[in-house]
């Protein structure tokens, strides 16, 4: 799965109790959508993992997406 990003992305991921909040810019909402795409065509099994060593701003919280049946 090809995964794509726009320029100047930012994306947090914050979790507090039962809330996630994902918060970005306009690059890295259309950055998110692209993969998100992707995801869906493809196969049960899977994700996408996005943390603070591969895409995510500092201080955020994991967040794992993945493609089920």
């Amino acid at each position: 799965m090809r995964i794509d990003w726009m320029d100047g992305f930012m994306i947090s991921v914050k979790i507090s109790g039962s809330e996630t909040v994902v918060s970005a810019n306009r690059e890295g909402l259309l950055s998110l959508a692209c993969q998100l795409k992707a995801l869906a065509e493809g196969v049960p099994g899977d994700h996408i993992h996005y943390d603070m060593c591969n895409s995510l701003e500092e201080g955020s919280d994991e967040l794992v997406f993945e493609r089920v049946e």
